[in-house]
């Protein structure tokens, strides 16, 4: 054969090393089908074994595979590359495609009766299925999986949340959905025979041979006598650098210097998902140092840090935000950051404790910085203590951004220009703060769409924020119970920027358009 076809000849060896950089991103179906594998880097060149280095069609697919790289390929006898394929694969089961599964589960498929049937740890189909969901979502970067299943033969429906919007992600045949949810609450820890009404439950992926995420499972039962499971995926994120979070000069000037305060009030606010823990933790991160003692109560605790002592709260137990408030403040603390502020006495401990020397910082779920406050004091804090401890109040959004592989620069219209400026409020405010004058030159981005963003023109996501200082004047202001709107006018006169400003700045920034400003905030 090597004489044949003038390359080297491969015979299988079973202590050759698995070349797992080569494997990544190949389809072991594919490489079955068209007989060939990838067997290690020698001299800068990938050595390919393969049954016919005659054939062009397959030599220029796997030529397409490993674009910009120098292959030597080698001959060998199908049975061996076929050998050489399922010892490279053998431990990687997840390397299966979703349709393989399925196919394997069909096969093994047999005549049950709706709901009476057992599932064994041994059922390997539907454990590498529900693994795969979970690992191609995570690798994905999604956010949440939503299983919903539909009463009848209707297909289960998967769905993912990436940036914030959910995409249909893959369909299961109906005959397989009890079998999904069971092994999810097997996995969490859940009573797989209550149908009836909701559980909520954790999955440590890693034990299950997988990468090192955790899962927050909640299960509803729904019409049709089907249960939904959602899982939000809980992955061990990295802190973002201050600066590199998306702040303009303005605001992260003033945030900066309220973090480095001795003692105060700190908010970040927002919905759910709108990147609070992560300001947070860039912002301890900014203090955290060997002089500062910094306690987090949080519930999960998604991002861990270096020189924090991060508290997990179990509210089941009777161990919440508060109970962990007061501890702290018997810990000698010179910075607490509490997870959220839900009720009145986890907000009175706070306003108390930044009273009697510590920094203080926490979130809430409101839609703006001057709502945050009237909510404060509908809550039934002294409008006096609360005056005396606000330092700033941050509110922030995610919004999506375009694809850095396929957005398209273009010189936009005047109309649109002043569309833009319309809607950031007036001229003269555009002026003051963005100051970008309609020109020839001015270039703005818009989203095309391509296979790394999977055609939707955006990929990840960036802040907005509408920071309120604690001035002097505010401070009067909060004392006399002044409506919202007065609290409003006045930090904007301040120099505050609403969120919707801010998207526009970002706009001109050549980060995002308008579309997506419009969707994640009103004003």
């Amino acid at each position: 054969l090597s004489q044949f076809f003038k390359v080297p000849f491969t015979e299988y060896n079973a202590n050759t090393p698995v070349p797992g950089e080569l494997l990544t991103g190949l389809k072991v179906p594919f490489m079955r089908n068209n007989v060939w594998v990838p067997l290690r880097e020698k001299d800068e060149k990938i050595v390919i074994a393969i049954d016919n280095p005659y054939d062009l069609r397959k030599v220029g697919e796997i030529k397409s595979l490993f674009a910009g790289k120098s292959l030597c390929f080698n001959v060998a006898l199908k049975r061996d590359i076929l050998d050489f394929i399922k010892r490279f694969t053998r431990k990687e089961k997840e390397r299966a495609s979703i349709e393989e599964i399925l196919s394997q589960l069909r096969s093994e498929e047999k005549e049950i009766e709706d709901e009476e049937f057992v599932l064994y740890e041994d059922d390997s189909a539907v454990v590498q299925l529900v693994n795969k969901i979970i690992i191609d979502a995570y690798n994905r970067g999604s956010s949440d999986i939503h299983i919903e299943p539909y009463p009848g033969k209707e297909k289960t429906q998967i769905r993912i949340r990436v940036d914030s919007v959910c995409i249909v992600f893959e369909s299961i045949p109906s005959a397989f959905r009890d079998k999904i949810v069971s092994r999810i609450k097997i996995m969490a820890d859940l009573d797989i025979v209550e149908r009836r009404k909701p559980q909520d439950g954790k999955i440590k992926f890693k034990k299950y041979g997988g990468p090192d995420i955790e899962l927050r499972v909640a299960t509803i039962p729904t019409q049709g006598g089907v249960e939904d499971v959602v899982m939000r995926i809980l992955s061990a994120g990295e802190t973002l650098p201050l600066d590199k979070i998306g702040f303009s000069t303005r605001n992260y000037k003033n945030f900066v210097t309220a973090i480095t305060q001795p003692h105060g009030l700190i908010f970040v606010c927002g919905p759910t998902g709108s990147g609070k823990t992560s300001t947070l933790h860039s912002a301890l991160a900014y203090i955290n140092n060997t002089e500062t003692k910094i306690w987090t109560a949080e519930d999960p605790v998604e991002i861990t840090q270096k020189g924090l002592r991060q508290v997990q709260v179990k509210p089941k137990i009777g161990f919440d935000f508060a109970s962990a408030m007061r501890a702290f403040l018997r810990s000698d603390p010179d910075v607490i950051m509490v997870g959220e502020m839900r009720d009145r006495e986890t907000t009175a401990i706070g306003i108390e404790a930044s009273l009697t020397g510590h920094l203080v910082f926490s979130t809430l779920h409101t839609n703006s910085a001057p709502e945050s406050i009237t909510r404060l004091l509908d809550m039934g804090m002294d409008p006096f203590n609360f005056s005396d401890a606000i330092l700033c109040i941050l509110a922030q959004r995610l919004v999506r951004t375009f694809c850095k592989k396929c957005r398209e620069s273009f010189h936009p219209p005047n109309s649109e220009y002043d569309a833009l400026v319309r809607e950031y409020g007036s001229f003269e405010e555009f002026e003051k703060y963005v100051n970008i004058p309609y020109s020839h030159d001015l270039i703005l981005n818009r989203p095309v769409g391509c296979d790394s963003c999977y055609n939707s023109g955006y990929s990840g996501r960036m802040a907005l924020h509408e920071l309120l200082m604690g001035t002097d004047q505010m401070k009067k202001l909060i004392q006399n119970n002044s409506p919202i709107k007065v609290l409003r006018d006045h930090a904007l006169k301040d120099g505050m920027t609403t969120l919707k400003q801010d998207g526009i700045a970002k706009i001109f920034g050549g980060n995002c358009d308008l579309l997506q400003v419009r969707k994640v905030c009103i004003k």
